[in-house]
């Protein structure tokens, strides 16, 4: 048998263990499968629709394509977006700050219809201290000219001016700012459109936040029918998902004061301007200032020739994008290099690893040699990071394979044995070993794991040395190729891993699989720490949490201490755990004493970060509980 049919065999198999288990297959689930199954015979073909239905077999049904992603977002629209105005205006009218907001826009040859719409969307606001500065580029569409005429008296908050020669979007936007007379300026493109209720949601939260320097929010696209899609959901700050991506981009509120520090816009980053402007902002301002909106506020127009309407649309912009970050990386004296991801218009700060030091691999294991031994074994094939220990934790194994396994060791200088005699406690095996590391650095490590990629030890030390940074995780795949960890997400249960099987090649939720971002917490299947802060925080939890979330736990307390916890994708490793682990309605079948144990520690943990299992910073409140694919959130 091949193994593709293999495949497909344990793929029927497994969907008729579940439909057994639940009392057959939803007729809703079938319906929404049907619908799928004929738009794609439909539009792609019969050949096409043999190959999603592969795909389904082999990797289940967040693979297949046609999601109906505009019916959900249409749905959360209509859940979410139902302003009660008389409140707004009464709340308005209650606010102790009322600042002005000077939105900048500067207008080159744009459509009159988009530029309409872009100053109706300002003049529509709930909040209404504002001005609108528009500068033009010195246009030569007479239609773009005879529209700001238009407007020219209008409304007193409106101000035009006209350039004689283009000075391209970073100097006109300059001009833009010279009218300014606002304690905040916000951006808005020419053919973009705010949400009616954007600018009450920014001062509503300085009100709340006064020390406020910069606040962004969500956003979706809207094309030229208006019809609104692509929801981007985004995490509060990430400072490094900024380095790898420009994922603020709109809606963006700056204090005004820090833009004149900085200069305004620079020439010669067009197309990237915003991001150049955004990082050079960041170094003057503090985390803790910059607040994100989980709200749409922004409607990027997909017109052709906006970034919106297709990434080769201003192909040239993510060249000047990683010009902007090598600027930042030369401000901040940071030694390393950037480049381009696979994918486009995504980066990596490739960091210099400035001391190479030990580094202390931890993993604990009870008989399984093989796993073991495959282990062990692609650690000392495939790691180009010399400065290594590996210190292996017996913990009762019994059987002759794995005693005469590691009688073999003995002889390497770079292995220690050690035993942990005592019934298993994730948490106290862990801890134990600790106290015999020599490394700066501790990498816990599971023995189903294998290392992939040889820079994947390397990948984590250029993270882990950085001094705000506490713990580093790896990209983890099942060895079908699909995801099981790229980082942990609070409220999916208590926590879950982004985007668990998913194909690994696939770019993810706006690129978020494939670049390095910070989370709340990884897994200590793999993940590196500093030994002093793990000691100092008093290191996993043995009394509360022998079996499960000690590494989740451990990972909040290091980032409640300041401290950033940062995904790596250059760190790839299969993790043999099974595909199908059973769920707890097994484990109550097989192993009871175990199970309470598991449901005594999700208590405590819903207990101790309830807050965080609420609302985890590095997700959005708008994305889905329920599933690890980044989904719309319904009601």
């Amino acid at each position: 048998m091949t193994d593709k049919l293999k495949k497909m065999v344990s793929a029927y198999k497994k969907i008729k263990r579940r439909s057994q288990k639940i009392g057959g297959i939803s007729y809703f689930y079938l319906k929404d499968l049907f619908k799928k199954a004929f738009f794609i015979l439909k539009k792609e073909k019969f050949s096409k629709f043999l190959v999603y239905f592969y795909k389904y077999l082999i990797y289940g049904r967040e693979y297949f394509k046609y999601k109906n992603v505009d019916a959900d977002y249409n749905l959360w629209i209509y859940q979410n977006e139902n302003w009660d105005t008389k409140k707004i205006y009464k709340e308005i009218k209650e606010f102790i700050y009322k600042p002005k907001i000077s939105i900048i826009t500067p207008v080159y040859n744009v459509e009159p219809e988009w530029l309409e719409k872009a100053i109706l969307s300002v003049t529509g606001q709930f909040y209404k201290n504002w001005e609108l500065c528009l500068h033009d580029d010195a246009s030569t569409k007479k239609e773009t000219l005879d529209c700001l005429k238009k407007w020219e008296k209008k409304d007193s908050r409106i101000k035009i001016s006209y350039g004689r020669e283009n000075q391209h979007i970073s100097g006109a936007s300059n001009e833009a700012l010279k009218s300014a007379t606002g304690e905040f300026i916000a951006l808005l493109d020419n053919d973009d459109e705010l949400s009616l209720n954007a600018l009450y949601e920014v001062v509503k939260l300085i009100n709340h936040h006064q020390a406020a320097d910069f606040i962004y929010s969500d956003e979706d696209k809207i094309d030229v029918n208006g019809k609104r899609e692509e929801p981007f959901f985004k995490p509060d700050y990430s400072p490094d998902l900024l380095l790898s991506m420009n994922y603020i981009t709109h809606l963006c509120v700056f204090k005004r004061l820090i833009i004149d520090e900085i200069g305004g816009f620079r020439k010669g980053y067009e197309g990237s301007q915003d991001y150049d402007l955004i990082l050079r902002f960041i170094e003057k301002s503090k985390p803790e200032n910059i607040f994100h909106i989980s709200k749409i506020l922004y409607h990027w127009r997909k017109v052709s020739q906006s970034t919106a309407g297709g990434a080769n649309s201003k192909s040239y912009a993510y060249d000047v994008a990683k010009m902007a970050l090598s600027d930042y990386l030369k401000r901040n004296s940071i030694a390393g290099e950037v480049l381009h991801s696979d994918f486009f218009g995504l980066y990596r700060i490739k960091r210099r690893i400035n001391h190479e030091k030990k580094v202390s691999i931890i993993i604990p294991f009870r008989d399984q040699v093989k796993v073991l031994k495959k282990c062990i074994q692609s650690i000392l094939s495939r790691t180009n990071y010399n400065n290594y220990e590996i210190i292996l934790v017996n913990n009762q194994s019994a059987e002759k394979e794995t005693i005469d396994y590691l009688k073999s060791l003995k002889n390497n200088s770079s292995i220690k044995i050690i035993n942990f005699d005592r019934s298993f406690n994730f948490s106290a095996i862990n801890n134990h070993a600790i106290k015999m590391a020599q490394g700066d650095y501790i990498l816990f490590l599971n023995n189903d794991i294998e290392v992939i990629g040889r820079e994947w030890l390397s990948a984590m030390v250029e993270q882990i040395q950085r001094e705000e940074v506490g713990v580093v995780g790896a990209k983890l795949l099942y060895p079908n190729n699909t995801i099981q960890h790229a980082g942990v997400i609070m409220g999916l249960g208590i926590a879950s891993h982004a985007f668990k099987h998913l194909p690994a090649g696939r770019y993810g939720y706006f690129g978020q699989i494939n670049v390095i971002r910070n989370y709340s917490a990884v897994t200590a299947a793999c993940f590196l720490t500093k030994k002093n802060l793990f000691n100092r925080l008093g290191g996993f939890d043995e009394v509360n949490l022998k079996i499960a979330f000690n590494d989740v736990d451990y990972c909040l307390k290091v980032g409640k201490s300041g401290y950033l916890i940062t995904y790596t994708p250059y760190a790839e490793l299969y993790h043999h755990e099974s595909l199908s682990r059973g769920d707890d309605n097994e484990l109550e079948q097989t192993n009871p004493e175990k199970f309470k144990r598991v449901l005594a520690e999700r208590e405590y943990m819903q207990k101790k970060w309830k807050s965080v299992i609420e609302n985890d910073p590095f997700y959005n409140p708008n994305l889905t509980r329920n599933r690890e694919d980044f989904s719309v959130r319904l009601s």
